[in-house]
Order: C-alpha cells, then structure tokens, then sequence
C-alpha cells in the first residue's frame, strides 16, 4: 500500500481523534453542574478525578494493548480502540449521574490504545528516510486536534447543548473506525529467522537503554505540560486583572501554543533525518526549558502569549524526535509494545503533572509553577547527553537500512561482541591445551 497514503489516513484520524478528546474540556465542569447535579463546591474534585482516572487505567493497559498488536494485528487493535471510545462517548451523552460519568471514564481507560496503535502502523509502512518527516506530520495532526478540541467543543456546546457534543465526538471516532477499516490495509509481517546456536537472543524492548531513556523523557515531558493546565487560567486572570471573560481568553492563549506546534512539528521532522534526532531532541528540549522560564517572566498578558507561542515552535520538536528515535531503536516486531510504553507513561505523567503543578501553586505561586515546568527540561538533556551511548546506533538520524527482522546496525554490534566472546574462550582453550 502506498505509504502517502496511509500517512494522509492516519494524521487525518489523528486530527480527529485528538478533537475528540479534548472538546469536552471547556465544559466538564459546567456538564457536571448543570446535567449530572454536582454541587458547586465539590465540582472541582469530581472533575479532577473523572480526568485523572482515564489517564490512570490507560496507562495500566496500554502495554497490554501494545503487546497483543505485535501479537496479532495492530490494525484490528486500532478498530478495537477506535470503536470502544466511539461507544463509550456516546454512552457519556446518556449518563444521569456524576458516577455513571466515572464508570464510562474507566471504560474509556480500557478502550485506550489508539495512539500507539496509528504510530506502529506507520512506522510498518513509511520508507526509513521519511521517518522524521512523517513522525512530525503526525505530531502536528495531535496538536491541531487539540487546538480545535477545546474550540470546537466550546461552540457545540453553546449552540446545541453539551449532551450533543459527547454524540458529535462518538461521530468522529466512529468515522475514523470506517476510515481505518476501509482504507488501511496492514502489509504482511515477515515470519522471524530461525536462530541460530551462536546468534545472541534478542533483547526485550525494557531491556533497550535508548528505550528506557526516551520513555523518561516522555514522562517527564508531558508531566511538565500538564503542571501548568490547572494554574494557567488563574494565571492568565492574574495578568488580566481580572476575570471578565477568562473563559475565551483562556482558550486563546491554550490555542495559541497548538497552532505554533502545528507549524512547527513538519520542519523539526525533516531537520532530524538530516542532522540526527538525538541533538534535535536535545536542542528542543533545551529552548523549552528556557522559553517555559522566560514566559514567566513578564507580568503583561500580550507579552506572555508572545512568549508562549514562540515557546510552542521550540516544544514541537521533542515528541517527533522522541518518537523516531523509538522507531529506529526497536524491532519492527516490537513497535506496538514500544508505542504502548511511551504512551502509558505519558498518561502516568498526564496524572501526576496536574496534581504536581497545583501542590506548587498553593505553596508558591502560579508563576513560579510555570517557571519551575520549564525548569525542569534542563535535567532531562543533561541525563540524555550525558548518558547518551558511546558506540554508533541506530538512533543517530543518520539512514540506516533496518531488516523486517530488526535493526540492522544494532544486530552487527551484537555479532561483533559474540564474536569477540568466541574468539575470547578459543584463545583461552588454546592457553589451556598448551
């Protein structure tokens, strides 16, 4: 199957998917007051936990998920994630209590796994040298989807109630349920090699160093994003001085970040299949962490909006990086697994940021939150370089040919080092006959 194809399928689905996600974000508050009968006081604390419990169940499963695709079919694992949240959305369009609303966020923990999913199709199908490309097309398909979420959630709700946003967004995923059914066709995975006694076993993905540094990052990344959600509004109010039409102007400044992410994700991609991805994650991860400082600094609204946006050019960089690096660092049988693991510990993140940034903000202040999410990039580049791996890797941006049965430049180190074991126990043997 033609890979521009498939690539134009999946950001597609993943702009879609994305809105889906995020458009009930203006309103939760508002639903559980006004639909399920949340007393004002406690409004704060259903929303917390009705947020938080979906990202917690998903990231318990999303291994499993991940594992059973590089079982059995990622495309089938794609519908089965695709067609459960198209269920469970509908379903929280029907709920009459704060509870029933709970239950159908657990659901959609369960249901989770769409993501990963889309990722590990792609990287099946896109030629090597289009990796960064791809992964930044796909990086700036979910940051649209989530600039246009909250937007578009927001005006549906105003203009025909919020029971029929939930409906609307069970639309989207069922399209993209019939989207992925009809146009994807996943190629034919070749069958493994049979090993031989002196090829050395392959190791685990938990196993893989690059791995295991990439989803920290991950982790670390998305705990920085989401320190800041709970605080900003409060923020930007402070800077306004006061809370005349917060709501809107909130949106705005959320918004504003997406669309420099969309603008920027593509040519990030592209800078990493010509310079390498490891010194383009680096790089982004570094002007985050000073940009997430600087826009703390001013104490004018224009001024931190200008400095969020150029903020969001620098942040786009890291998640495609991140996710190539997985790509080449993982055995095509493996990517299903590899994709779950990045996304269960961003949902991990995803819990404990908000908890995190609204802990900060009640001993410290909301500025000092924003500050201290940028600051806390630098310890994440200083680990990743200075436990970066000294010989060559597949990792480096650099075109290396892969095998459908793994990573080809990793495989010849591996045959390097059993060699010069063999070699090691013959010179021995030798010694002892003497």
């Amino acid at each position: 199957m033609n890979w521009r194809v498939v690539l134009a399928v999946l950001t597609c689905s993943t702009v879609l998917m994305s809105a889906s996600y995020t458009m009930l974000i203006p309103f939760l508050p508002m639903y559980l007051i006004q639909e399920l009968g949340v007393q004002t006081a406690e409004v704060n604390w259903w929303s917390s936990i009705i947020f938080a419990v979906s990202f917690l169940i998903s990231g318990i499963f999303a291994p499993i998920w991940g594992a059973m695709s590089d079982k059995g079919s990622r495309k089938l694992m794609a519908l089965r994630a695709a067609s459960c949240l198209a269920i469970t959305y509908f379903l929280g369009s029907i709920v009459q209590t704060p509870w029933q609303l709970f239950g159908v966020r657990v659901l959609q923990g369960l249901a989770a796994g769409l993501w990963p999913a889309q990722l590990a199709i792609l990287t099946s199908v896109i030629p090597h040298k289009k990796i960064g490309f791809s992964m930044g097309l796909m990086q700036a398909g979910l940051t649209a989807g989530g600039v246009l979420g909250p937007l578009v959630g927001g005006f549906l709700a105003e203009m025909f109630g919020m029971r029929s946003t939930f409906q609307i967004a069970a639309v989207a995923l069922t399209t993209i349920t019939i989207a992925l059914a009809v146009l994807i066709k996943e190629p034919p995975r070749a069958k493994p090699a049979q090993k031989s006694a002196e090829e050395p076993a392959r190791v685990t993905p938990l196993r893989n160093p690059v791995i295991l540094r990439m989803l920290f990052a991950a982790a670390v990344v998305q705990m920085s994003v989401l320190m800041v959600q709970p605080v900003l509004p409060l923020y930007i109010a402070e800077l306004q001085g006061s809370m005349d039409r917060i709501v809107f102007i909130s949106g705005l400044v959320f918004s504003i970040v997406g669309i420099s992410g969309v603008i920027a994700s593509p040519p990030w991609g592209m800078l990493g299949q010509g310079w390498g991805y490891r010194p383009v994650l680096y790089l982004s991860l570094f002007l985050s962490g000073i940009f997430g400082i600087v826009q703390a600094i001013p104490h004018d609204l224009t001024w931190f909006t200008i400095w969020r946006f150029v903020g969001g050019l620098t942040f786009a960089g890291i998640f495609p990086a991140i996710n190539a690096v997985l790509t080449q660092s993982s055995d095509p049988q493996d990517r299903g697994k590899v994709f779950a693991y990045s996304y269960s510990v961003q949902q991990f993140g995803s819990v404990i940021g908000p908890v995190l940034g609204g802990a900060l903000a009640t001993w410290a202040s909301n500025q000092v939150t924003l500050a201290a999410a940028g600051a806390m990039l630098f310890p994440v580049v200083a680990i990743l370089y200075f436990f970066r791996p000294k010989a060559p890797a597949p990792a480096t941006g650099m075109p290396k040919a892969l095998s459908e049965n793994g990573c080809e430049v990793r495989r010849e180190l591996e045959k390097q080092a059993q060699a010069e074991l063999v070699a090691e126990k013959e010179s021995g043997n030798s010694v002892d006959k003497a």
